[in-house]
């Protein structure tokens, strides 16, 4: 049984990407109208995708799940008050402006109620195995992604995995730093002796002072990257990198859903 057993789904996400048209993505009524809305997490596939990201929480032995929506996502409540719920307990926090990835993290503080939680994005899927490793630290951590992994066993292009943040860490398996969107140079300097983040992080209660301390990006949002580093340079938190050569599949865009779909579509959910 994991150490910890509470997760914190970030689920409020504008899905500004999922509303733009998409001449490839093959989508039936009931997935473009959810596209439209924005949820990506709600967006059926065979089942709403945030149950089959919620089953697999539950197979890594996650029992506590909160749900960090916006104040206008109703449907969501609706839904899982509809839902039998057998192996999983389903919390809401509301973040209530869009500020960013660490004001969503803020907003699930009193859920984490001084415990050790997993952290993680509303539209990716992620390995159970990945999952239960990480709820066994009761530390903070992330699990980093060997870019060989997610190539072969993800529906993500190497040239968008390019696109994410590399977790660089020591020979003890020790975060050192975070390099958000390298340029193809550094990429390839770095690629060797660095993990791709999914954003599949533990976090002790310590993230949620670090959280407070952040200041906006260039972006003008509250980054959790940010609060990541802030935790180890300020509060002296350190954070253990787990390697995973396992795929994550990635509901970003239209284009991603069929495929998304055809893995997800006849595997079996229990909430």
């Amino acid at each position: 049984m994991p150490v910890t057993t509470r997760a914190v789904i970030l689920a409020r996400g504008l899905g500004t990407r999922m509303r733009r048209e998409d001449a490839g993505a093959q989508l039936d009524a009931a997935q473009a109208r959810v596209a439209d809305g924005g949820v990506k997490a709600m967006i059926p596939v065979g089942r709403p995708f945030l149950d089959h990201a919620m089953s697999a929480l539950a197979d890594a032995g996650i029992r506590d799940v909160c749900l960090v929506i916006g104040p206008e996502h109703d449907a969501i409540r609706t839904y899982y008050a509809s839902v039998a719920l057998h192996r999983v307990r389903v919390h809401f926090a509301i973040q209530d402006t869009p500020n960013g990835t660490a004001g969503a993290v803020a907003a699930a503080e009193a859920f984490a109620d001084g415990t050790c939680v997993l952290v993680m994005n509303g539209d990716n899927y992620y390995p159970v195995a990945a999952c239960h490793a990480l709820a066994q630290l009761e530390t903070s951590g992330a699990v980093g992604f060997a870019v060989a992994g997610l190539v072969a066993n993800s529906n993500i292009p190497e040239n968008r995995v390019r696109q994410f943040a590399l977790l660089q860490h020591d020979a003890d398996g020790m975060l050192t730093g975070i390099v958000e969107k390298p340029d193809d140079a550094t990429y390839a300097a770095l690629i060797d002796h660095s993990l791709v983040s999914m954003n599949l992080w533990s976090f002790t209660p310590v993230i949620f002072e670090a959280c407070r301390r952040v200041v906006p990006s260039v972006r003008g949002e509250l980054e959790l990257q940010d609060a990541v580093r802030l935790a180890m340079t300020e509060l002296g938190e350190p954070f253990t990198v787990l390697r995973s050569d396992d795929g994550v599949l990635d509901l970003s865009t239209r284009g991603d859903i069929d495929g998304v779909a055809r893995v997800l579509r006849d595997r079996p959910v229990v909430l």
